[in-house]
């Protein structure tokens, strides 16, 4: 198998589907995962898509193992896969808390151990985490999701500590508020005009994960717009 095989999860999504097709027109061969069957049916053709909640470790494992197996080994991991609370530290419950780690740092986790000892064997690899800027700079009023997201950058900077020896990149993009039609009901108008669009995160992520990134790792980039 020859292909440059590259996995975007949390392809259901608005930004997991656009950098799944940029990854494509890039000439990687993708395959798109998200738990949501509808929503992966949206992805164009010649992107394969599978079905599975990588929040399971053993989910993860046997999504990428059957990739690996079917279609070649993986040379980039994608996780966009997140999900968000609001609340106060305060009111916070153990079940949000528990969904935050589980979605936002655990997934990242899971899906980094089943895809790095393909790319150990092979030498070289790329992941890249969507991470957010509450992980980076505390914000009032999302508690949970804040230490979810803090979890995830300190998480990327410790596999890039340990991979990066093993030829393996480990990046991850921080965006603030994005412009998708999921968000859009919610954002006042300032808030809409500082979002960013998922196509502009979607090209910084096709930066960090071909060979012009080569001599970035263990980077958290900044993507807040204006």
């Amino acid at each position: 198998m020859s292909a440059r095989v590259a996995i975007v999860v949390g392809a259901g999504g608005e930004l997991g589907r656009t950098t799944a097709q940029k990854l494509a027109a890039a000439g990687f061969t993708v395959v798109g995962i998200d738990r949501n069957k509808e929503a992966v049916k949206e992805l164009p053709d010649g992107i394969r898509s599978e079905v599975g909640d990588a929040t399971d470790p053993a989910v993860a494992k046997d999504l990428v193992d059957r990739i690996a197996a079917e279609v070649g080994p993986p040379e980039v991991l994608v996780n966009a896969l997140g999900t968000y609370h609001l609340g106060d530290a305060l009111d916070a419950t153990p079940a949000d808390l528990r969904l935050m780690i589980d979605v936002n740092a655990g997934a990242a986790l899971w899906l980094t151990q089943a895809v790095a000892p393909y790319m150990r064997d092979r030498g070289t690899g790329v992941i890249v985490h969507v991470a957010a800027r509450p992980g980076l700079e505390p914000t009032a009023g999302m508690a949970t999701y804040g230490v979810s997201k803090a979890a995830l950058v300190h998480l990327t900077r410790v596999l890039d500590l340990e991979l990066r020896p093993l030829g393996i990149r480990v990046n991850a993009v921080a965006p603030q508020i994005l412009d998708t039609a999921k968000n859009r009901p919610y954002l006042t108008p300032d808030q809409l005009a500082q979002a960013v669009p998922p196509e502009a995160v979607a090209d910084i992520i096709a930066f960090l994960v071909s060979d012009a990134a080569t001599p970035i790792s263990g980077a958290v980039v900044p993507t807040y717009g204006a």
